[in-house]
């Protein structure tokens, strides 16, 4: 027995573990494997337009009956700013230079859309167990029919005082994302990223704060982990980073070979690649450049000036200007399929647990 139910009667699986959802680096065939083996499987969303949603969450149903989570952004779009953006693109004119590239041939557009009527028909016609959603939550009505829907509604903070909205809107439970954590951080009611807590310092305050199940995420890559985060009072652990070198992950082989190289003091902080904070491998234009930059656009748009560059430096073998998300724990990451993973996780962590008197 885990010593604490209470999420896993909430959604409904057999193991507190949660595949994080990885927008770009993971589709239907991780969220199906690790549902298999009991976890919460996650699709996300926010790359996707609705007829993908529907044809992936065909497919997953097609294999497995097992709860699901689809995931969604909830972010405002910009106000379109040229100025912002030719400027942003002026700071990199150096690289374009270098890699004989025009600077004034216009990429195509960056799309990272929020969760909105188009995603919420969707919703209601494949019924999935479990919603969760990154940056905040869309608007009431919205998350109405979304609960009307039978879905669970997962929301998640990085500080207590978002963990607290997040009930009082309606949440089921709450993911609280330690400044460890990989991929984008997702604050929502501040942008302050030197006062973000970690995984350790934050849980048991959003445990003591909330009444609703809380998840662990940041910084945890194997039973440890996991084992640490239910002794701090969590109910589950979301992990990310620790399956992007499992055979379903859908990274590139340099992404692969740059986390085969990671080191704890490997990542960082960055608004580079997308606008907005997120946690990924150092490369060189964020050396060059430093990970945060007042001068890159707002979310999500600031990856349309990078992304010639990108692709250029890649055809070379290069990640200079790549997003390699990743959190703190990416040398801990194993090369095996999502489902054995999510096995191994789950029976390490009941050890660790039963060592501790906690686990019977």
């Amino acid at each position: 027995m885990w010593p604490n139910r209470k999420l896993l009667d909430v959604l409904g699986i057999d193991l507190p573990i949660i595949q994080a959802p990885m927008a770009g680096a993971n589709g239907s065939a991780m969220a199906i494997a690790v549902a298999k083996a009991g976890g919460l499987g996650s699709l996300p969303c926010a790359m996707l337009n609705p007829a993908k949603v529907r044809a992936e969450i065909g497919t997953i149903r097609h294999q497995t009956e097992k709860p699901i989570n689809l995931n969604f952004f909830c972010h405002t779009l910009p106000t379109p700013d040229t100025n912002r953006d030719a400027a942003w693109k002026q700071h990199l004119t150096r690289y374009y230079d270098e890699l004989g590239l025009d600077a004034s041939v216009s990429a195509p557009a960056v799309t990272r859309a929020p969760f909105d009527e188009a995603m919420c028909d969707v919703i209601e016609d494949v019924k999935p167990e479990v919603v969760s959603f990154h940056f905040g939550l869309p608007a009431g009505h919205l998350l109405d029919r979304v609960k009307a829907a039978g879905s669970r509604v997962l929301g998640c903070a990085t500080t207590v005082e978002e963990a607290r909205w997040l009930e009082a809107n309606g949440c089921d439970a709450i993911i609280a994302q330690g400044h460890e954590a990989g991929g984008h951080r997702g604050m929502f009611l501040g942008s302050d990223i030197t006062t973000q807590a970690g995984t350790f310092a934050l849980v048991p305050q959003v445990v003591d704060a909330v009444k609703v199940p809380v998840i662990a995420a940041g910084g945890i890559g194997d039973g440890r982990g996991i084992a640490a985060a239910f002794a701090l009072g969590a109910a589950g652990a979301q992990i990310g980073t620790a399956y992007l070198l499992t055979r379903e992950s859908l990274i590139s082989d340099l992404h692969r070979k740059a986390l085969g190289d990671a080191r704890d003091d490997g990542t960082a902080l960055t608004n580079l690649f997308s606008g907005r904070p997120a946690r990924g491998l150092l490369n060189r234009v964020m050396r060059d450049i430093g990970p945060m930059s007042d001068l890159a656009p707002a979310f999500p748009t600031a990856g349309q000036a990078l992304a010639p560059l990108k692709a250029a430096a890649e055809a070379e073998g290069l990640t200079d200007f790549t997003s390699l998300w990743a959190g703190q724990a990416a040398s801990l990451c194993q090369e095996t399929s999502s489902g054995d993973l999510t096995s191994q996780l789950a029976e390490a962590a009941a050890r660790r647990l039963k060592a501790l008197g906690l686990f019977g």
